[in-house]
């Protein structure tokens, strides 16, 4: 009976936690997971992406290639975004510069130059905010095919008529 009683008691206790965390998630409130998967509150901004990675797959070489990541600010308060980076000066990447209010949505676009670029490559865009997680990083990647080479028409040299032998065959 002691037996039964104490488990009936972990059970109401368990019930009672999960009801609690459910509430507490309707109220509008932000959660994330920690490091350990427990479920915090946090007030900052967080930026949810629908997307971290991209793979474009084959690219011809010469023309841009352009993937616009998708995010949105799942906190409570406005999210800044202070600087976005790239791992190198192939990719250029375009934010928005005006804060991104709870809820609403937003992207971040990253345009890599294939020009002069063959092989597989991928790269980094570096995200600094005043996000929950400060600092976040997206990727893009692919691989850049040669083109088809232009061909080249063969000429034969042209005799010029020299000045200095005023067309005397010397």
């Amino acid at each position: 009976m002691n037996k039964l009683l104490v488990l009936a008691v972990m059970l109401f206790a368990f019930g009672a936690n999960v009801f609690a965390q459910t509430e507490m998630m309707k109220s509008g409130a932000s959660y994330i997971l920690d490091e350990s998967g427990n479920l915090i509150e946090t007030t900052k901004p967080i930026l949810n992406f629908e997307k971290e990675t991209h793979d474009f797959g084959d690219l011809p070489e010469g023309p841009q290639a352009s993937y616009s990541f998708k995010f949105k600010n799942d906190g409570k308060e406005d999210l800044l975004i202070s600087d976005v980076k790239a791992s190198c000066g192939c990719t250029t990447p375009a934010w928005p510069r005006e804060a991104i209010k709870p809820g609403e949505e937003a992207v971040i676009t990253a345009t890599y130059s294939t020009s002069k670029r063959l092989g597989p490559f991928t790269k980094a865009i570096t995200i600094t905010s005043n996000a929950h997680e400060p600092t976040k990083r997206l990727y893009i990647k692919g691989t850049v095919l040669q083109g088809e080479v232009a061909p080249v028409e063969e000429t034969l040299p042209v005799r010029t008529q020299s000045i200095v032998n005023d067309g005397a065959n010397n």
